[in-house]
């Protein structure tokens, strides 16, 4: 099919997220049941949209949607594998996270406000997503900030304030020194979609130190978001969000969109050739290596539950920046699948530390003595995610390590292997003293908080955790079919960036 209603399936995607907010929006605080309906069926007609998608892009079929809004700018949406599996990662960790939000809130006030621009956050997501060209990235990236800042202030605190304060402090500048890079690459070569290799290329004789500098200025915006060091003081600071917000910065919308954009910006603005002819692999990949080791030198410190995995995820998020600094085709793969990987372990391990604090008022690492036995359901989920960031087999993190190390050692860079080697030690010198407290010391007499959750609230809690803690089991057990993360990467790997 190539009719302009078939060719906007990219569209409706995202406007399915922009009409819900509008919903939720216009039915107000009191309508619970409403936007319930709202919320749910959103998120079920996103994700029947994008099983249409993986099929018709696997079968070959391609998707654009061009809207020329002035002479030499067009918001170009389209389809591709890579935009197919950050948006499926997206859709479906936002389904389980609005199972996980309607639990939580339950009785918390301003419930109409967070549930609308929670789905401006997926439509943002989504606009990023199905981005065609870096203005269209930059249009929704900035849209994701707006959007996410609320939920940052939801709970009106005064730590909750200043945890917004430093998110813009942090992402607007961010966002600035971007849109330089990108006015600077406009003017040397015009509006150029993304393609696979990219276009640059052809404008390299005498601007090699222009494009240095570009390419240093997209990759700080996009760096930003993605909490590379030393622009990670803000996520850490973010925490005071509630535990749904901190499972989306985390998981699937900030720190993703930025990592998203490096990935953009390495294989279809720049291309891995030029990236390389001009220096900026090693520069990429020594920033990455650093954050990863300094994430997880942060996080051993860390006495809070949610900011110890707070710089788990600086570390970890940094995987996928390493993979595209790396490239060569395993390194690739071991990125790009990490987008999935992380995602499904971060988001079960915060779903877990939002159940331990709402249920049992646990927010500090030695207040988990002997929660195991008070939440098996949970406390099994934050094991296997746990296990996973250390890089476990079966679980999805192995996967992910495996593929980089060893397409590190295929690109000539051996000492790669050392940082993930490196790392690996530092994720079970944070992870595995907490599960000793989890499961093998004695519970206290009374929890710090109590029980004071309903079952009904209780169980939106945690089988949303426990579902993405068997996917992530899963994909790794099942990592071998066409049909797993791995696979589907393997098909981009293939079929573009090669």
């Amino acid at each position: 099919m190539s009719s302009p209603l078939w060719q906007a399936l990219p569209l409706y995607i995202v406007l399915t997220s922009l009409v819900t907010a509008a919903l939720i929006f216009l039915a107000g605080e009191q309508r619970q049941k409403l936007r319930i309906v709202l919320n749910m069926g959103g998120a079920l007609l996103k994700l029947g949209l994008i099983g249409i998608l993986l099929v018709a892009v696997r079968s070959g079929e391609s998707f654009v949607w061009r809207l020329n809004l002035m002479p030499g700018i067009d918001l170009v949406l389209k389809t591709d594998g890579l935009s197919l599996l950050f948006s499926t990662l997206s859709a479906v960790l936002w389904l389980l996270t609005t199972v996980y939000a309607i639990g939580y809130l339950e009785r918390s006030p301003n419930r109409a406000r967070f549930f609308g621009f929670f789905s401006l956050c997926v439509a943002s997501t989504m606009g990023i997503a199905a981005a065609g060209n870096l203005f269209t990235f930059f249009i929704f990236y900035e849209m994701l900030t707006l959007a996410t800042w609320p939920l940052v202030v939801h709970r009106g605190t005064s730590d909750a304030r200043a945890g917004g304060r430093s998110y813009l402090r942090y992402t607007l500048p961010g966002s600035g020194v971007l849109l330089a890079g990108m006015i600077w690459l406009y003017q040397l070569t015009g509006q150029q979609d993304f393609i696979a290799g990219g276009e640059v290329a052809d404008i390299v004789l005498g601007n090699e130190n222009s494009l240095r500098m570009i390419f240093l200025l997209l990759l700080i915006g996009f760096g930003v978001k993605a909490a590379l060091f030393p622009l990670h003081g803000w996520l850490p600071r973010a925490m005071v969000a509630p535990a749904p917000v901190s499972a989306l910065l985390h998981a699937v919308a900030v720190v993703k969109a930025g990592a998203f954009g490096i990935v953009r910006l390495v294989y279809d603005v720049f291309g891995v050739e030029l990236v390389q002819v001009l220096g900026m692999d090693l520069m990429l990949a020594v920033a990455a290596s650093i954050t990863i080791i300094y994430g997880s030198l942060l996080a051993l410190r860390q006495t809070n539950l949610k900011r110890r995995l707070a710089y788990s995820t600086v570390s970890q998020v940094a995987y996928i920046a390493l993979g595209a600094a790396v490239a060569g085709p395993l390194a690739t793969i071991g990125g790009l699948v990490h987008l999935v990987h992380q995602g499904l372990m971060k988001i079960t391990l915060f779903f877990c530390a939002g159940n331990y604090a709402e249920a049992l008022g646990i927010k500090r690492i030695d207040q988990l003595d002997g929660v195991g036995r008070a939440m098996p359901w949970t406390s099994a989920a934050f094991t296997i995610g746990a296990l996973g960031m250390i890089g476990l087999p079966p679980i999805a993190g192995f996967i992910s390590k495996w593929f980089l190390g060893t397409g590190a050692l295929a690109a000539g860079m051996p000492w790669v292997v050392g940082v993930l080697v490196a790392s690996t030690l530092l994720n079970a010198g944070y992870f595995l003293p907490l599960l000793r407290r989890i499961w093998f010391s004695a519970p206290p007499p009374a929890w710090p908080g109590g029980e004071a959750l309903s079952r009904g609230a209780r169980l939106a809690l945690v089988v949303p955790a426990v579902l993405t803690a068997l996917s992530a089991l899963g994909v790794g057990i099942f990592a071998g079919l066409a049909a797993s993360p791995l696979g589907w990467v393997q098909f981009i790997v293939g079929n573009e960036y090669q």
